[in-house]
């Protein structure tokens, strides 16, 4: 009556080539629970076609059936397992859904120090290996010198929980040389305090701010977010609930354009208003568009009747299905500054792979990070010689604090030598665009 056992999550591969795996997961039953396994799928990128999820308030059973993303690093199936099992409740009765869970202890986070010569490509190419190899970004200083090296902090934690060993360290140590080369060195530790210095971001302008967070898009922007031909016609989507079809929860329906991660934006934020699902199911794309039906009720086990309750539940879900993350290009000073953020669980965890994909984005339109920005460098002893050298930000990753929500926000300034016209909207569009489609996976 321990952790749960192998059989609580089974996985099982198509039976032809290009068919979906199948991920089975049967175990005890806790509020967000729905919400942790799409975050570990969608942290290995994995892409859920459809799903059925029921649960009798004690015991859960969930199905889904995924296909890696094409830009996506090999998946590890065995570790996929693993994970997904870590986030199971234990068999203990003590862990069932009318008991809280005992909070999940913090992995410690590492600082990888590192330098090398500059190109274009390199960011993606070395956040792909760290993806690759079950490392979490959590926070990057991205800088560069004047004679075109890189000089790079990543804050990191180990999926794996293996990183304080030797063994684990002379992989990752490997796997980075395969991709910088000869030229590359580096340094890996303890962040200690000084991961907790880089929790915020620099501060944002109000009317920054505003763009960014901003929650309603008008019909014009939804429409500019969808620029290919087979797209411009998919309506915005509706959420609608119903007290009629079930005598003990509410049904909830949601109907919306398909995007990646789409699953994992509503259940987070039903993990984040404390909504339990009892039973759901995720249909197929139909011509674009996706429907979910899930049958709901309040933590203390009775109906959302409450207009007001109903209103927000909906506000928050319509948000989620149509700016589930925000792009946007702006000033910063003299440069060009383009900026991401998407929301932040209550538990502290940020979206996965965004930093991914942002940095694909750059460099399949071939553009480089870079700005004149002076910054404060953290020392370690593998660049002790730096400490009196000048150099450059160019990207950053930190939070952000609404009047309702915590956001992760990713800046990067970006070089205007690159074959995009910075100084006219269509210029920053298609970069905005390219960025966009790419988080969300059209």
């Amino acid at each position: 009556m321990g952790l749960p056992t192998d059989d609580a999550v089974v996985i099982q591969k198509g039976k032809k080539a290009g068919e979906p795996y199948v991920i089975t997961v049967n175990c005890p039953d806790k509020t967000g629970l729905g919400c942790d396994i799409c975050y570990t799928i969608l942290d290995f990128g994995l892409y859920i076609i459809k799903g059925d999820v029921s649960t009798d308030g004690i015991w859960c059973y969930v199905i889904l059936w995924v296909v890696p993303h094409a830009s996506s690093p090999m998946v590890r199936w065995a570790n996929l397992k693993e994970r997904l099992l870590s986030v199971c409740p234990s068999c203990s009765v003590s862990f069932y859904l009318t008991q809280p869970s005992p909070p999940a202890a913090s992995s410690p986070v590492y600082l990888l120090t590192f330098c090398s010569h500059d190109r274009r490509g390199l960011l993606h190419d070395v956040t792909q290996v760290l993806c690759e190899l079950e490392l979490t970004i959590q926070r990057v200083k991205v800088t560069t010198t004047p004679d075109g090296r890189v000089l790079d902090l990543f804050f990191i934690t180990d999926n794996l929980e293996l990183l304080h060993t030797k063994e684990r360290q002379d992989e990752t140590y490997k796997q980075l040389h395969a991709v910088l080369g000869q030229s590359f060195s580096c340094e890996l530790q303890l962040a200690g305090s000084q991961f907790d210095n880089l929790q915020c971001v620099s501060s944002l302008s109000p009317s920054v701010a505003e763009e960014l967070f901003r929650c309603e898009l008008s019909d014009n922007e939804f429409r500019t977010q969808a620029l290919s031909p087979d797209m411009m016609n998919l309506k915005r989507g509706s959420v609608t609930i119903d007290n009629s079809m079930s005598p003990a929860h509410t049904l909830l329906q949601i109907d919306c354009v398909d995007h990646k991660g789409f699953l994992y934006d509503i259940m987070r934020t039903l993990k984040d208003c404390n909504i339990q699902i009892a039973y759901g199911r995720f249909s197929a794309v139909n011509k674009g568009q996706r429907e979910l039906d899930l049958f709901i009720r309040q933590k203390d086990g009775k109906k959302i009747v409450d207009p007001d309750k109903q209103d927000v539940l909906c506000s928050r879900l319509k948000a989620e299905m149509l700016h589930p993350l925000r792009v946007i290009i702006t000033n910063r000073g003299p440069d060009t500054e383009l900026l991401v953020a998407n929301p932040v669980e209550l538990s502290g965890k940020g979206r996965p792979r965004v930093f991914y994909d942002v940095t694909l984005a750059m460099k399949t339109l071939g553009i480089c990070i870079f700005s004149l920005r002076m910054v404060h460098y953290i020392t370690s002893s593998l660049f002790t010689r730096w400490m009196t050298f000048n150099i450059f930000l160019q990207a950053e990753i930190g939070r952000h604090c609404t009047s309702d929500l915590v956001w992760e926000v990713y800046r990067f300034l970006l070089d205007e030598n690159c074959r995009f016209d910075m100084s006219c909207m269509v210029g920053r569009n298609q970069i905005v665009d390219k960025v966009r489609r790419t988080l969300m996976g059209w």
